[in-house]
């Protein structure tokens, strides 16, 4: 039977071992995606979320990284198991990524039409002049002028630059496109152009979409379906009404309390007490017990398992298993 999901990954565990220890960046996570959807992947730095998305391209660096366990089910494929030279030929072709800098993502030698040309010969067998005029017409579908695949990139401002890496990820139409802090070094406004371009071009190509970001506001703007991850774990997880109207877990809570609110009059924002746990040495029982203000003993014991509260929508915690009692925020 053909599963509708694109993208489906199971039980996926990621570690990398150094001398300091074993850091446990990705615990037992699921994920899935179907085509022309878009997942949110929020967290706070060091959670996770770009080691998960350099897993599902599998481009773990290894050593000293290693996936565990756990499958990444790409068109009913499990990727675990394609060999590099599969890999090859998915990568940039069926998925794609726009990495975190766009300043860092970019070759300053070689000119911003061959560096979106190289994507198109070696995926689509187009010869040079062909693919030099293909990607002229990707600069022009990012908004940037055909003439300019002469520049090099030092010649770009930034808002610019993750244009140009919009485009290369897009030259060969994937099917799955996983951006990486897309908007992070950009100002708001270039932000917003950025988002929308991104929108608009998933609408024509029906590209399925993973947007690893700690922004809220980037979320509600353009994904149908959420993951907030800590400490390498999803705690929860949802379409993005139930998440943003029906917050369960004590972190997402604790997430969006510490967001300035337009309607509140309020003096000072709510930070969540405390930092993330260190990956080589994480909490016992709930990862989230040394920073909750539901915490009890058995929090630091137990490991929630994950309850579905209503279609879709997965939290990772005991009050919902029943055995602890949910407290306000003060």
């Amino acid at each position: 039977m053909m599963s509708d999901k694109l993208l489906d990954i199971k039980n996926l565990s990621i570690a990398y071992t150094t001398e300091d220890g074993t850091v446990k960046a990705v615990n037992n996570i699921d994920l899935n995606l179907k085509e022309g959807e878009t997942l949110g992947l929020v967290g706070e730095t060091g959670a996770g979320k770009t080691t998960t998305a350099l897993g599902i391209m599998k481009l773990i660096p290894t050593p000293p990284g290693e996936i565990i366990n756990g499958n990444i089910f790409f068109e009913g494929k499990d990727l675990i198991h394609e060999s590099e030279d599969d890999m090859r030929g998915i990568r940039g072709n069926k998925i794609s990524m726009i990495f975190q800098d766009p300043m860092t993502s970019l070759n300053p030698v070689l000119t911003v039409g061959e560096q979106i040309s190289e994507v198109i010969e070696i995926h689509q067998d187009l010869n040079k002049s062909d693919a030099m005029k293909k990607a002229g017409e990707m600069l022009e579908l990012v908004g940037i002028p055909a003439p300019r695949v002469n520049d090099f990139p030092h010649q770009f401002s930034g808002g610019m630059k993750q244009r140009v890496v919009v485009a290369i990820a897009l030259a060969c139409n994937p099917k799955l496109l996983i951006a990486d802090e897309p908007t992070t070094a950009l100002d708001v406004t270039i932000q917003a152009q950025v988002l929308d371009l991104m929108n608009d071009l998933k609408q024509k190509f029906k590209t399925a979409m993973i947007i690893i970001t700690h922004d809220l506001g980037v979320v509600a703007q353009v994904c149908d379906k959420v993951a907030i991850m800590y400490a390498g774990e999803i705690v929860e997880s949802g379409k993005i009404e139930d998440l943003f109207e029906n917050t369960k877990h004590p972190y997402t809570k604790g997430l969006f309390a510490s967001i300035p609110n337009l309607y509140d009059d309020v003096d000072r924002l709510k930070p969540i007490k405390g930092v993330l746990p260190d990956p080589t040495n994480l909490p016992s029982g709930c990862k989230f017990h040394t920073r909750c203000h539901n915490a009890k003993n058995i929090c630091k014991t137990r490991e929630p398992r994950s309850i579905e509260m209503n279609e879709g929508h997965f939290v990772k915690c005991l009050i919902y298993e029943g055995l602890v009692e949910a407290e306000e925020l003060k």
